[in-house]
């Protein structure tokens, strides 16, 4: 019997820091999937592109919705509507606190939304909760 592959988390984060803040998140939680970090929309869009729903579909999406080239609803609704993403949990992980984004992202078939925490402390346990949640207690079809 081979070893389980897991599968994947993709952060679509274009803030160095932030991305950077979420690796230290994750490994201070002990996260053991592999985290596939896209810089911005356009690159969220080229990797849906390439994606093998058999091989590499990821456990879980955590999209910030303010990026550069193509916004982060867009990367949403393509998400929604390629048959490898579509029913990935995604999570909304962003600075705006606009009714109007929340409505949006929910609209548009997130999961969750959450904003992000200022403080490292508090985006430590964001994380915590997020991995506890979605890849720990959550159940994803096969």
């Amino acid at each position: 019997m081979s070893p389980r592959v897991l599968r994947p988390v993709i952060l679509v984060e274009d803030n160095p820091m932030d991305a950077d803040l979420a690796m230290r998140a994750f490994r201070k939680c002990g996260l053991a999937n592999p985290v596939e970090i896209l810089r911005d929309g356009q690159e969220a869009l080229e990797w849906l592109t390439g994606l093998d729903k058999n091989i590499n579909a990821p456990v879980m999406i955590l999209l910030d919705l303010k990026l550069p080239k193509v916004d982060g609803l867009e990367v949403l609704k393509a998400l929604r509507t390629t048959e490898a993403c579509r029913l990935t949990p995604v999570v909304v992980l962003t600075t705006s606190t606009n009714d109007r984004d929340v409505r949006a992202a929910y609209e548009g078939g997130a999961n969750s939304y959450i904003v992000k925490p200022v403080d490292y402390d508090e985006f430590i346990e964001v994380v915590h909760h997020i991995k506890l949640y979605w890849l720990k207690m959550n159940r994803l079809p096969d």
